[in-house]
């Protein structure tokens, strides 16, 4: 018996790990023939210390519109680079806990059956203080969670 995804998550941050989740999904969604949601959330606990003066509305503003930029390269990228125009791809923007939001709330609202992820896009020293996102996931989400370590031929990347 084998598993079909119909409606994959990728939670996406800017990292190399990311990336090489991104591409992964983008060819396991064209392999299924899968719905494929792009999310990049955006920690809001960040936002409540006060930037070099600036209002948490502006930063707020800011960072949404990088976010968003970040997220159609990603999409243009996947319908030009990898041939993905037949599959529907979404792109999400949230304000959030980044644990809490890929874990529970994105695949709930979304009716998602599978979140692929990089291993972590976090420094050591980060992940010290915060904790890892990809562990939290892994530990809490309801639907299966695939971690990606390795590029779309499973080698390992380039440091």
């Amino acid at each position: 018996m084998s598993q079909e995804y119909e409606n994959i998550l990728v939670p996406v941050d800017g990292s190399k790990q990311a990336e090489l989740a991104f591409n992964k999904a983008v060819a396991t969604a064209k392999r299924n023939g899968a719905h494929l949601d792009l999310l990049n959330v955006i920690d809001t606990r960040a936002m409540s210390y006060n930037f070099a003066g600036m209002s948490d509305g502006s930063i707020a503003y800011q960072l949404v519109d990088k976010s968003k930029e970040y997220l159609d390269e990603l999409l243009e990228r996947a319908k030009n680079e990898e041939g993905f125009d037949n599959i529907d791809i979404h792109i999400h923007i949230r304000l959030g806990n980044p644990k809490t939001v890929v874990s529970f709330d994105f695949p709930r609202d979304h009716h998602n059956d599978l979140i692929m992820m990089g291993a972590s896009g976090l420094s050591r020293v980060q992940r010290a203080m915060v904790g890892s996102v990809t562990s939290f996931v892994k530990r809490n989400a309801q639907v299966d969670v695939l971690v990606v370590r390795t590029d779309v031929n499973n080698k390992l990347p380039e440091k």
